[in-house]
């Protein structure tokens, strides 16, 4: 027989955390992640603009904005030596997400293969916020185009 501790225990899975950007901005914000990252506005309130919050999502990776008028985010990128990420997105198919994106001014940090492995981008959207777009550790080289 099991002991209760261990019986709740075992019913605890936790299954996902979504960072959450404080913007000035949410519905502005909002509609920038689907036209320029394919994200889909899931949930927002209230309805009417200006919302004070919307979830973003896209293949299962959900974003939280939270509405906080004249907020601007402090650009702490150039305090650490490899930047500063508010974001990582581990997926497969880096390399095509890429190829859709490549040339456009948001792009921080072309794809690189790193040292650990993976290949990685960076996207720093209109607030500042600095997303990692990561994975595919098993290709050598960049797929040519």
């Amino acid at each position: 027989m099991e002991d209760a501790p261990a019986k709740q225990t075992a019913a605890i899975h936790l299954r996902s955390a979504a960072p959450a950007f404080l913007v000035s901005d949410v519905n502005e914000t909002a509609h920038w992640y689907a036209e320029q990252l394919g994200f889909e506005t899931t949930g927002i309130f209230p309805r009417q603009p200006p919302a004070s919050w919307a979830s973003l999502q896209r293949d299962g990776v959900e974003i939280m904005l939270q509405r906080q008028p004249g907020y601007e985010k402090p650009d702490l990128y150039p305090d650490r030596d490899g930047g500063v990420w508010d974001a990582y997105i581990r997926m497969r198919g880096v390399h095509a997400l890429y190829a859709t994106l490549r040339g456009q001014s948001f792009i921080k940090m072309p794809l690189t293969k790193q040292p650990y492995g993976d290949w990685e981008f960076e996207v720093v959207d209109l607030n500042g916020y600095v997303l990692v777009f990561g994975g595919d550790e098993t290709l050598e080289a960049a797929p040519s185009k």
